[in-house]
């Protein structure tokens, strides 16, 4: 059986943070994909590559286009 589980590891230890489908002293296989907290600052810094190597010009059609809703909805509007 699988089961996909958020978990803490403190102590030495991981803490389910949910209620597991397991036998008292059953062995499991753990595969660890850990998330990396990332800070305001570092979130900004990553949103800023975005548009690295990119001219003005070509920041402002991108811009323009993001606020633009109709870009995502033109299929469903039949244009």
């Amino acid at each position: 059986m699988e089961q996909v589980v958020e978990a803490v590891y403190e102590h030495g230890v991981f803490r389910p943070l949910e209620t597991l489908e397991l036998s008292e002293g059953q062995t499991v296989q753990l595969v660890i994909h850990s998330r990396k907290e990332v800070s305001p600052d570092e979130m900004l810094d990553l949103a800023a590559e975005v548009y690295v190597g990119f001219s003005a010009d070509d920041i402002d059609e991108v811009e323009q286009i993001a606020f633009d809703r109709t870009y995502f909805f033109e299929e469903e509007m039949g244009s």
